[in-house]
Parts: structure tokens; sequence; C-alpha cells
């Protein structure tokens, strides 16, 4: 009884597997087909294998060798095109093509393709090739090949081709040739000249300053008496001609004193110009050697007498002027 009832479940085993086979057989459906069945030798044409099945079955295409059968060969490999079922889109096909061709003239059987799937092998039906010559009237005469037609170029016909060879130069020296006229005729900037005006010093800062310098010189500490005073006196004889108007330079000691008395000089300004002038015409024309207390005190009365007798500035007047004594 046991026997039995094993035997009973392994056959609808076997039943149960044979219909899954079935099923799965029948949703996968193969075909090949050809774009052309006619070609003349060496075109060429498509063969298509396609693959009906659904989404998630595996299927096996066949493997092909460079030549179907014959003088069929395989000429180049496309990629697969898997497309999708509008109506079903569990179900869709996949389409691999491949280029062929022959060389020879004839009909030409492919054999039936095998693909593998789940539920056995699905073989395609058998297809037909026909490969022809191309027609050759044999009732003409064989002539030469043609030797190729002589078009006449002109140059008009170049210069409409090629415009711009042209039109791109010919405006560049355009522009050059107005950019150099621009820049010729264009007005010229006249550079701006600043003219820095010095301010002109009072005779009084000058003498001061020069008379700083010459005792920095130090030349009577070094022998040079005689330089020393006549500088002395030079710059003195220069303060006098620019605050008083007199030819100092011109005038000995005893003329420039004659013509002090129509100056507004007191007597003890009078006395430091007599004591330093004095001093340094004795130096000069006497060989005199001063001692060194007289060489300051020349010095130091020709600044006092700067200082005491220099212009005076007065305060602005109610016409905008500046009054000087």
């Amino acid at each position: 009884m046991k026997k039995q009832f094993f035997n009973y479940i392994l056959i609808s085993l076997l039943f149960l597997t044979a219909f899954c086979l079935t099923a799965a057989a029948q949703n996968v459906q193969v075909e090949a087909k050809i774009d052309q069945t006619t070609i003349r030798i060496g075109d060429q044409t498509k063969l298509h294998m396609v693959v009906h099945q659904t989404a998630g079955a595996h299927v096996d295409f066949p493997k092909l060798a460079d030549t179907l059968t014959g003088k069929i060969q395989i000429v180049g490999t496309g990629k697969p095109d898997t497309t999708a079922d509008k109506n079903d889109p569990k179900s869709i096909t996949i389409d691999q093509s491949y280029t062929i061709t022959g060389f020879d003239a004839g009909t030409y059987t492919i054999p039936p393709f095998t693909f593998g799937t789940g539920g056995g092998a699905l073989k395609t039906s058998e297809l037909t090739l026909q490969v022809a010559t191309v027609k050759v009237d044999t009732t003409k005469g064989i002539y030469d090949i043609k030797q190729p037609l002589a078009v006449s170029y002109t140059f008009f016909d170049w210069l409409k081709d090629n415009w711009y060879l042209v039109a791109l130069p010919l405006l560049a020296i355009l522009f050059i040739n107005w950019l150099i006229y621009y820049l010729k005729k264009r007005p010229k900037k006249e550079p701006v000249i600043e003219i820095v005006r010095q301010p002109v010093l009072p005779p009084n800062q000058i003498a001061l300053s020069k008379l700083k310098e010459l005792r920095d010189k130090k030349l009577w500490q070094q022998g040079e008496v005689k330089q020393y005073h006549s500088e002395l006196t030079d710059i003195i004889r220069e303060y006098m001609e620019k605050r008083y108007g007199i030819k100092a330079h011109e005038k000995t000691t005893d003329e420039i004193f004659a013509g002090l008395k129509y100056l507004d000089i007191n007597e003890e300004n009078k006395s430091l110009l007599w004591q330093m002038l004095k001093l340094a015409d004795l130096v000069k024309f006497a060989k005199e050697k001063p001692l060194p207390p007289d060489n300051e005190q020349s010095i130091d009365n020709a600044i006092n007498f700067v200082l005491r007798t220099q212009r005076v500035e007065m305060p602005v007047n109610a016409e905008g002027g500046t009054s000087h004594v």
C-alpha cells in the first residue's frame, strides 16, 4: 500500500515538471528572417534572430561562425535590440542582427538555428538566400573605361567658393590703414608742464643761512683767516645790496660808510658793521693776524647786524597789502 502511494507521488511530480517545462517553452518563441532574399554578388543584407519571451525567461542564442553555409559569410554583428510589448509589459522581444553577404552566385539554404531555453531547445525554420550575378549584355563590344570629364572652373567660380580668403585680408588691410591714418591725424595732447615757483627768501634769511654755513666751515680755525674774512664781507655786502639797494660790492669800506648817513641805521648797528669791515680790510690788505676772539667777534657782529636791520613785516592793511619797515 505504501509502495503504491510513493509511486503515485512520483508520477505526479513527473507530470507537474513536464507541464511546467511545456508552459515555459510555450512562453518563448524564436524565429529567423532576412531583410532580402535575393542580393547581387558582394551586396549585403541583414539576418535577424528574434526571440519573443517573458521578461524573466532565459534564452541562449546560437553561436555563429564567420560562415553560415556554403559561400554565405558574416561580415558584421550588431548589438541586441530589446523592446517591450505595448499590450503586455511582461513580454519582451530581443532582436540580434548580423550582416551577411555572398561572393559566388547561387541559391543557398541557411539551416535552422537552435536556441537554448529553460523548456528545452527551440529551432527556427530554414532560410533561403539567392545571390545573383550582374547581367552583362554580351551582344555589345567591350569599351575602355571612360576618362573623367573636364569641368570648366573659372576664377569667378573659385572666388565664389573661397570669397572669405579674399575678404578677410582685405578687411585687415583697410583696418590697418585706417588705424595708421587715425594715429597720425588725431590731436596730440600737449604735455602739461608745471612750473614750480620757489618762494623768494628775504635777504636776512639768505644772509643768516650763509653766515651759519661759514661758521660751520671753521676756516680761520684751519689757518684760512683771509678766506674766512673775505667770505664774511661778501655775505654782508650782498645783504646790504638786497636790503638797502646800494652797490656795496663795488665800494670800499669808507665809501660804504659815507653812504650810510642817508640810510636809517643807528650808530650801534653802524659800529657793528665798522668793526667787521675794518678788521677784514686789515687782514686782506695789511696781512693782519687777528686773535681768535676777534675772528669770532666779527661773525657775531655780522649776525647781529643782519638781525637788527632786517625788514620787519607789518600786518596786512585794509587794502590787502603788506607793509614793510
